[in-house]
């Protein structure tokens, strides 16, 4: 059958140095979908001042078509790690997505477009020593307060873990949602 080159999406380049996994032909095929083919490149997934919240006063957008763009980058999550706080947020408006909702999603579309070359890299012949690493938000969720953890895990150089989850409860301090990251991170360092 010969190497593995393409599997299920994802875009797989076996070299004598390790192994590069990538979606490049998926983010094509998505920007031609949702019709941004032609659009600019943005710099980053997200402005640095993108706060979403419900925006009951906003213009409605089709949720189908909100959907398909939230389910289709959620895909893209597994060689894109860099994506997923970014697509998190905007999959909590699902159930009645907005204009703004929108615009938060092209943006994620326009920095895809600028950044096809990026995936995953394995390299051959590293150490093997885990290294995890959290950080979290204080309250930033608009809606209930509660902050963002994200997590990742290395083995030697090489990604092999990620998360981005809204934290359960919500936190007084920014030492409390530090320490609820520090454990989430922890309690993934163990089970690996």
């Amino acid at each position: 059958m010969g190497e593995l080159t393409y599997f299920l999406g994802l875009q797989v380049k076996q070299t004598k140095d390790g192994i590069f996994i990538h979606q490049s032909k998926y983010y094509n095929d998505l920007l031609k979908r949702f019709k941004m083919l032609d659009c600019k490149d943005a710099a980053t997934p997200t402005t640095t001042n993108c706060y979403l919240d419900l925006d009951q006063a906003g213009k409605n957008v089709s949720q189908k078509m909100y959907q398909r763009m939230i389910g289709s980058l959620l895909y893209l999550t597994a060689s894109r790690p860099d994506i997923m706080p970014s697509v998190c947020l905007c999959a909590r408006f699902q159930f009645a997505p907005k204009e703004s909702h929108l615009i938060a999603v092209k943006r994620i579309l326009k920095y895809l477009k600028g950044t096809k070359g990026l995936g995953l890299w394995y390299p051959n012949g590293t150490n093997l020593f885990l290294n995890g690493y959290s950080d979290s938000d204080f309250g930033d969720c608009k809606l209930d307060r509660k902050s963002t953890t994200c997590t990742c895990h290395l083995l030697g150089s090489s990604l092999i873990s990620w998360h981005s989850k809204k934290q359960a409860c919500v936190a007084l301090s920014t030492t409390k949602v530090e320490y609820i990251a520090a454990g989430s991170c922890c309690a993934q360092s163990l089970w690996i």
